[in-house]
């Protein structure tokens, strides 16, 4: 899938650094003013009911019944730091009150948390190794995966099954139910085929619904079943994950639903702000026994002997009190596993780069965050890759209508 891009004269001007960016935060709109942002209707509960998180009986059982091979295939696809934390995910244990008070700081328009000193957000580069994604590099601009047209969800299907009856039960308005889809997998496991590849797709669609695109309770749309489908044709699906999870957090904050991977956003919250890694600790954490990085911190130099810095800090008053005074020096700017790892930023102030999601084009400004990128660790590329680039002021008539696009979805 592929979709043309601007190309630009060499002549343009470069990223003009950190002091626009401090220019740019000191005019930022503050949230209490934004119509209708959560910041200013504290007793909205959005989050914690959403059965869209809840747990989900089927998952470990399915995924304790599939053959060496077909999980080999989920790791040659870049999902097995998706595998684990599905096979965990019944043990996971979601700390609302964090979340909520965290959702809270979004702002609709930078697609950023605002807090009083600085802003930041969850980066590409670090949203990809948080989740163990294949990682883009430069070059590789045809391999993003992103929909442009509608979907057929039983020719993808279809290579799973044929049987009608199957994909009428799979399949509903535009939404594909994972339940069936589990339910598949369970027969032809118990039944020892030696349909490894179909079971191993079937598997990435069970598993990167609940973990990368929780949307409702046990579904996923067409759009995102397309987004897992290109994963076995070596696509980068990291936009599309980041895009979807921007978007749920701006539909959270004007009031409406919440959607999108909540685990990385817990993943990113644990390596920035709740923990710390420290060597001569002795005993475990308990308070992150139950989080996602107990089963994935490895790989980010992050072990359950940390010191957790909000240990303290209980309830939703709490916390929203935390991260409303949140300074620099309480925000771990570099974790360790973003050593030494290159963030792209776009070419100058007023380009937006936009995430290629499977619904709309979400804006992305990395360059707002300029203590969280780094001088140092930061390449200008000659040409964004998050085709396509566009010039963009907050409050002209394309944002706004970037705005309402949000709303609506």
């Amino acid at each position: 899938m592929k979709r043309s891009y601007s190309a630009f004269a060499e002549d343009i001007p470069p990223y003009s650094g950190p002091k626009a960016a401090r220019d740019s935060y000191a005019d930022l709109k503050q949230l209490s003013t934004i119509p209708g942002h959560i910041y200013t209707r504290p007793e909205l509960q959005i989050l914690p009911g959403q059965r869209r998180f809840s747990k989900v009986p089927w998952l470990v059982s399915m995924l304790e019944l599939l053959p060496p091979t077909s999980i080999g295939h989920l790791k040659e696809w870049g999902l097995p730091t998706v595998f684990v934390l599905a096979k965990k995910y019944n043990k996971l244990v979601h700390v609302w009150e964090s979340v909520m008070a965290m959702a809270e700081l979004w702002h609709p328009q930078t697609n950023s948390f605002v807090f009083p000193e600085f802003e930041a957000t969850i980066l590409l580069e670090e949203l990809e190794i948080l989740l163990g994604l294949p990682c883009y590099q430069r070059g590789e601009e045809p391999t993003i995966s992103y929909t442009v047209e509608q979907i057929n969800s039983w020719s993808i299907l279809e290579y799973i099954t044929t049987k009608k009856t199957d994909l009428y039960t799979m399949t509903s308005g535009m939404h594909v139910h994972l339940l069936p889809i589990a339910q598949w997998i369970t027969s032809q496991c118990k039944r020892k085929t030696t349909n490894y590849t179909a079971i191993a797709k079937a598997a990435a669609i069970c598993i990167c619904g609940v973990i990368l695109f929780p949307e409702s309770d046990g579904t996923i749309s067409f759009g995102n079943l397309s987004i897992i489908d290109s994963i076995y044709e070596g696509m980068k699906i990291g936009q599309a994950v980041l895009g979807f999870l921007y978007g749920g957090l701006t539909s959270a904050v004007l009031g409406g639903p919440f959607y999108g991977s909540v685990i990385a956003l817990e993943l990113w919250m644990g390596m920035h702000i709740q923990f710390r890694a420290v060597k001569d600790l002795t005993t475990e954490c308990k308070t992150m026994l139950n989080h996602p990085l107990a089963y994935v911190g490895g790989r980010l130099h992050m072990s359950t002997r940390a010191w957790c810095k909000t240990a303290q800090v209980k309830g939703i008053q709490a916390w929203r009190k935390y991260l409303r005074n949140l300074t620099v020096a309480d925000f771990d700017m570099r974790p360790r596993f973003m050593h030494v790892r290159i963030i792209h930023l776009p070419q100058r102030t007023g380009l937006a780069l936009r995430l290629l999601g499977n619904d709309a084009l979400v804006s992305y400004n990395p360059d707002r965050c300029y203590l969280q990128c780094g001088a140092a660790r930061t390449v200008v590329p000659l040409l964004s890759h998050f085709p396509p680039i566009q010039e963009r002021k907050r409050g002209d008539v394309q944002n706004e209508r970037d705005m309402r696009s949000a709303v609506v979805h």
